[in-house]
């Protein structure tokens, strides 16, 4: 259910502002009712309003949506060139930090979707990436995510997934990114997210 005391049929206002200023939702035009609390209700959510499902989605592991800009609720609803979301993570003795970029699907599922992540990582020189997703992976999809290996974090002297498919079901049930310690996500993503142009490449 979504927890909310207004009628349903209006369009919610995600829990990403709930990271009281640290996560910033682009503007639209909606109505600050609450969040999703189970799979029906983002079920619905996503169906009236994907932007607001996908900046929901990327609070539950607090990712920063790409397109906010600090102190201001302006954003980007266009072309993400397949990525909706970074992450931060320093994981050596460098203290050098490192992306992990997320993107958010609501349905339409494709193996393709994976491959275009892939890419994304591949072309942003991303740790890992990570793929929200509101309906269950296909076996391809599965099949696509191992076949991209591991990320190895030498601080750590362990292997993470370098593509992790996560469903909402999942993540409502507690599951997280697998990643090394010492993850950063809002300060270190923001001073990111001010560096890149607009939702095109990362860089730092």
């Amino acid at each position: 259910m979504i927890n909310t005391l207004h009628p349903p049929g209006a369009v919610y206002y995600v829990s990403a502002v709930l990271h009281v200023q640290k996560i910033l939702v682009p503007k639209v035009d909606f109505a600050v009712i609450g969040e999703p609390e189970d799979l029906e209700a983002a079920i619905q959510l996503a169906s009236e309003d994907r932007y607001q499902f996908q900046w929901w989605a990327l609070s539950l592991i607090e990712a920063r949506p790409l397109g906010g800009q600090t102190g201001s609720k302006d954003g980007k609803k266009g072309s993400d060139k397949g990525i909706d979301g970074i992450m931060v993570l320093t994981d050596d003795n460098f203290g050098k930090a490192k992306r992990v970029v997320v993107q958010v699907k609501s349905g339409h599922l494709k193996s393709g979707d994976i491959r275009d992540l892939r890419g994304a990582v591949e072309r942003d020189k991303a740790a890992i990436g990570v793929f929200l997703t509101l309906e269950k992976p296909t076996r391809d999809m599965d099949k696509e995510a191992v076949e991209f290996g591991f990320y190895r974090s030498d601080g750590w002297n362990k292997d993470f997934p370098k593509l992790q498919i996560l469903t909402v079901e999942d993540l409502l049930n507690g599951k997280q990114v697998q990643l090394p310690p010492s993850l950063h996500t809002f300060k270190q993503a923001e001073k990111i997210g001010s560096n890149s142009n607009d939702q095109g490449t990362l860089e730092f």
